[in-house]
């Protein structure tokens, strides 16, 4: 499925038993959450009505503790609706990638809560299935969503006679006991198994099967064992068996008033995405440019200057330990017990700053350069603790690196929050120059034309800018407000799509026009991916019922096309490898369900399903070898090559990170992705074996969250990466044991 009425489908955010909830994006740009229920529930007159109740019951609540709804169409082929997108991690998420909420975060937690169970009472609404799933942290506070058993009070729908219709670590004992009685209560009985579930990590009546459970909620007292002795009896009134017994969200909110809970400790850092580059064997790039969070208005540019001569090689580092970009031992990193949350995935957006920052290198000589990056030096690990003066603590810096050629130096680039491009010297850490972002955001910077690009952003426009690789000099930009999909990095080619579906071209040196014109074929072409190897940039277009996908090679530099092929299935080029295209396979709910392997010179399309369906898998490929890491941790190695009709995975692991990085593959057997708490990992690609992590980097105190991680940069004998902390950090890739 493509669309939902006029909103195009362009990524999955998550899948349950009813629907699949997709991200999406308005004609105007707004991003949107669109839940699309399953096929088979289409036809049931019962789900309909039921989904219509929903529908009623969220646009009652839309509010500040809600999605609020949009648009929606219970009675389309398939019911859809769709509500504003939320970034953040959902309680459920948090808890099992960062283990149970100190004490101070949980009272900010029930505050919050309670709050929104205030406003949807108010409505006349009951949640009925308040649960940690249902639950969206934000900077903002907690956002209560999914109204799908929802009910109004004065609602006549009946609940279907011999269904057990909630979760039941989760239900109140009226809604196992007296269905069609439940009131306001049983919503403040589901916040209190929620909070022992935010506090311990477990549920105040647990077990594996849901009837003890059920006889558990209605007969047993609840352990409330490991929760704050402040909050237990609180917790214990909201658990009580009899609804008048429990205390209503307004009482809640009373016992916790300020000062009983800190809420300068619990601002969550600002939302990013970032311009993701998919490194794969060849070095093709996948550039989709997104919004990522905003500096302090009126932030200033800044550059830092080298503190050291040009040249000058730190000493030695002592016990292994990375040395800072100050010369210093590595600073450890305090990390709290709520680690950074999990990521939502989002798919490009483009935003723009105004003016740019004008300050440049003081030293005359400029660094990163020579005898500092020939692999005849000893690297030495280093932590460089932040990237500019006026970078936001609180995301992890994205960074791109480009190997020196032809005498060209080697250059590593980052942005982060209040940062729009810094260059930093990939040997030590060092920042050689910067620009602060002046109150608009920034994409990954990376090299086109011998000049360093970036796209910075506001709410009103978006700029495409281009600088001096040695100095920082700015040197031109170009309004790029006026397309969609984002900015395409194609060598020394910039490839952006208007809104009316012709692809325009930019010469990367000196941003002046090089061509325009429609692809044969496509109306609304999505630029997937550029490969230095081919030379080519890969257009994409799914038919409307996602059955097809016609697939186009463009020259960056003429626009001619170089073949166009219409593949079978809902497919996205994903990376190429001696010359042959991969591409994942879509089903109709947006699960990645098979590799498709297209040779060009053959005209061979080879289909290698997976062994199950993978939700937001990210791809890379060597040697034939396609490595899926999906969201959860699932990380799968699959031959593109296989004898007979079937693939088997040459190995699968489980990699107990829930949200990550895209993965990049190098060689020597080596495969990196970046983890939401700041750990650097690598597997063993010869056998799947995790053989190497770094330690957690995480912002002390605070709760972040990031829209996308950016993956790790990788160059001979070494790996960059950025942190939530704000630190950017260099390893040794030959030794990854002794991270």
């Amino acid at each position: 499925m493509e669309y939902a009425g006029s909103y195009r489908l362009e990524a999955c955010l998550g899948s349950g038993g009813m629907g699949v909830v997709h991200l999406a994006r308005s004609a105007s740009g707004l991003r949107l959450a669109v839940k699309v229920v399953h096929q088979q529930y289409a036809a049931d007159p019962e789900f309909r009505a039921r989904f219509r109740q929903e529908v009623a019951a969220a646009r009652r609540v839309s509010g500040a503790f809600t999605a609020p709804v949009v648009d929606a169409d219970p009675d389309a082929e398939r019911p859809w609706m769709a509500t504003s997108y939320i970034p953040g991690p959902t309680l459920a998420e948090q808890v099992r990638s960062n283990g149970p909420m100190a004490p101070a975060e949980l009272r900010r937690l029930t505050a919050g809560l309670a709050e929104a169970l205030r406003d949807i009472h108010r409505a006349g609404v009951v949640h009925r299935d308040l649960k940690p799933g249902n639950v969206l942290l934000t900077d903002n506070g907690p956002r209560v969503i999914d109204f799908g058993i929802s009910r109004p009070v004065d609602s006549d729908l009946r609940t279907e006679t011999g269904k057990l219709i909630g979760s039941p670590p989760y239900m109140a004992p009226e809604q196992f006991q007296r269905p069609r009685e439940v009131g306001p209560a049983a919503d403040v009985f589901a916040l209190g198994s929620l909070l022992v579930h935010a506090a311990t990590g477990r549920g105040p009546f647990d077990s594996d099967s849901p009837y003890i459970v059920a006889y558990q909620v209605v007969h047993d007292e609840a352990d409330l064992v490991g929760l704050p002795a402040d909050l237990a009896p609180l917790v214990g009134r909201c658990l009580a068996k009899d609804p008048a017994e429990r205390p209503t969200p307004d009482e809640i909110m009373s016992e916790l008033r300020p000062p009983s809970y800190e809420a300068d400790a619990f601002i969550p850092a600002q939302r990013r995405s970032v311009e993701r580059p998919l490194a794969v064997p060849g070095g093709e790039q996948r550039t989709h440019v997104g919004a990522h969070s905003a500096s302090a208005p009126g932030s200033a540019p800044e550059q830092k200057p080298s503190s050291r001569p040009a040249g000058k090689r730190p000493g030695r580092r002592e016990s292994g330990e990375p040395k800072t970009a100050a010369g210093g031992r590595r600073q450890h990193v305090k990390w709290p017990a709520l680690a950074i949350g999990a990521v939502v995935l989002v798919y490009g957006g483009l935003w723009a700053a105004q003016g740019f920052g004008d300050t440049r290198a003081s030293s005359s000589a400029p660094r990163g350069s020579g005898a500092a990056e020939t692999a005849d030096v000893a690297f030495e690990p280093w932590l460089a603790p932040t990237i500019g003066k006026t970078a936001k603590r609180g995301t992890a810096p994205a960074c791109s690196y480009t190997p020196s050629v032809s005498g060209v130096s080697a250059t590593l680039l980052c942005s982060t929050a209040g940062v729009a491009v810094a260059r930093l010297d990939p040997a030590d850490g060092q920042v050689i120059w910067s620009h602060g972002s002046g109150g608009g955001t920034a994409s990954v910077p990376v090299v086109s034309g011998g000049l360093v690009h970036t796209v910075l952003t506001s709410a009103k426009s978006a700029r495409l800018r281009a600088y001096e690789k040695d100095d920082g000099t700015p040197v031109w930009s170009a309004d790029v407000s006026g397309h969609r999909g984002g900015v395409h990095h194609a060598g020394d080619t910039v490839l952006l799509v208007r809104n009316d579906g012709r692809v325009e071209a930019l010469n990367g040196r000196t941003g002046k026009k090089r061509w325009e014109r429609p692809l044969p074929g496509h109306t609304d072409p999505v630029l997937a991916l550029h490969s230095p190897a081919t030379g080519h940039t890969y257009a994409a277009e799914s038919s409307a019922d996602g059955r097809t996908t016609l697939v186009s090679a463009v020259d960056p530099e003429t626009g001619d096309l170089a073949w166009q092929r219409r593949l079978e299935g809902n497919l996205d080029p994903v990376g190429t490898e001696g010359g042959v295209l991969f591409l994942t396979s879509l089903d109709p709910d947006s699960m990645t369900d098979a590799v498709v392997r297209y040779d060009p010179a053959s005209g061979d399309a080879r289909r290698v399903p997976l062994p199950y369906t993978m939700a937001e898998a990210q791809f890379a490929v060597r040697d034939d070898t396609a490595y899926l890491l999906a969201r959860g941790g699932t990380l799968v190695a699959l031959d593109t090559t296989p004898k007979g009709k079937s693939a088997k995975p040459r190995w699968e692991l489980e990699t107990d990170v829930a949200r990550s990085s895209g993965p990049v593959v190098t060689g020597g057997d080596r495969l990196y992705f970046s983890a939401a708490d700041g750990q650097l990992i690598t597997v063993d690609t010869a056998n799947g074996s995790l053989v190497g992590r770094t330690k957690p980097r995480l912002l002390s105190g605070k709760l972040a969250f990031m829209s996308t991680l950016p993956a790790p940069a990788t160059a001979p004998g070494r790996v960059y990466a950025g942190a939530p902390d704000g630190s950017v950090f260099a390893v040794d890739s030959e030794n990854p044991a002794t991270w």
